[in-house]
């Protein structure tokens, strides 16, 4: 069987454990040759005649599936399907499947690491100190804030947790919240308009679909406190960009971090201008610890799915 293995923290030389139980089942493996998310019209070549496919953060699309006669099954590397067109998929009878809570430490410890470095603007004085200039920029503490979670799933949890070591008042809004689990975790859960009428700072732990792009827009942000701080480590989309731009221009923003962004690799952004803004390349997932939990996951979902064994992780069969 031919499988595409396309996940840059699963290419030769990375997570060799997972890699050698993949080639213990298929001698033919594709890997990604450009090191980054691949599009439609570079992933169509490689993946047209492949029986099955561990996906990074590729985009798949309609067309790409409608080219994949073979293609059995889609092992997400990784919980979000969003980049997956998975109608697309049941229509050809293609199995998809991730890996939940495999990141979600990792995840939401990069989240909290966003907000503290934001609140106090470790990024900015860093450069400034490396260009030669010794500089006073006050920042805000975290202690007493009131910390607002957008998805409470398990990197929300995880993220609830930090700010507790922080002394942090934690609201959450979540359609499915455990309201067990809040009382039990000392969280209020409130609604997205309470949320974002009362948050200090705003964390996202959502999928991107219908419902949450730009969920976090121009009318949105009118409506948040003078000087909140947003972080983004889920997907990008969920915040319009360029309404953040204009919010934080005004001042009304505090600061922003981003390890998502609309398009990535993001093309040049104005955001890159501004001293309160902090960006990673969508990297959360990318700890020794992440990256071997979601490998070892990804390929057990793909032979299992290859070799008519029941998987625990199918998102959709057909």
């Amino acid at each position: 069987m031919k499988i595409l293995v396309t996940p840059t923290s699963l290419q030769p030389g990375n997570n060799q454990k997972a890699l050698n139980i993949l080639k213990e089942f298929s001698t033919d493996l594709v890997f990604n040759p450009l090191g980054r998310p691949l599009r439609e019209e570079e992933l169509i070549p490689l993946l047209s005649d492949c029986d099955g496919y561990i996906a990074g953060l590729d985009y798949i699309t309609k067309n790409v599936l409608d080219s994949c006669e073979n293609l059995k099954v889609i092992s997400r590397y990784g919980a979000g399907c969003d980049r997956v067109d998975i109608e697309a998929a049941k229509g050809h009878h293609i199995v998809v499947t991730n890996t939940p809570g495999a990141n979600a430490q990792a995840v939401g410890e990069l989240a909290f690491g966003l907000i503290l470095c934001t609140a106090r603007k470790i990024a900015y004085l860093d450069s400034q100190l490396r260009s030669g200039r010794w500089i006073r920029d006050t920042g805000v503490e975290l202690a007493g804030k009131t910390l607002g979670i957008i998805g409470l799933g398990a990197i929300g949890k995880v993220v609830a947790k930090c700010a507790g070591g922080f002394d942090m008042k934690v609201i959450a809004y979540d359609p499915y919240i455990n309201d067990r689990y809040c009382q039990m975790n000392g969280i209020n859960s409130v609604s997205f308009k309470q949320l974002i009428r009362n948050a200090d700072i705003v964390s996202l732990h959502l999928p991107l679909n219908s419902d949450t792009r730009h969920m976090i827009n121009a009318s949105v942000m009118e409506e948040m406190k003078q000087n909140v701080i947003i972080v983004n480590a889920s997907r990008g989309g969920i915040i319009d960009e360029e309404a953040a731009y204009e919010y934080l221009k005004k001042g009304k923003l505090g600061g922003l971090g981003l390890d998502a962004f609309e398009v990535e690799p993001p093309e040049a952004s104005p955001l890159f201008e501004l001293p309160n803004v902090i960006v990673t390349p969508h990297t959360g997932a990318h700890t020794g610890e992440a990256t071997e939990n979601m490998a070892n996951m990804a390929v057990k979902n793909l032979i299992d799915v290859l070799s008519g064994n029941d998987c625990a992780y199918i998102v959709t069969r057909e």
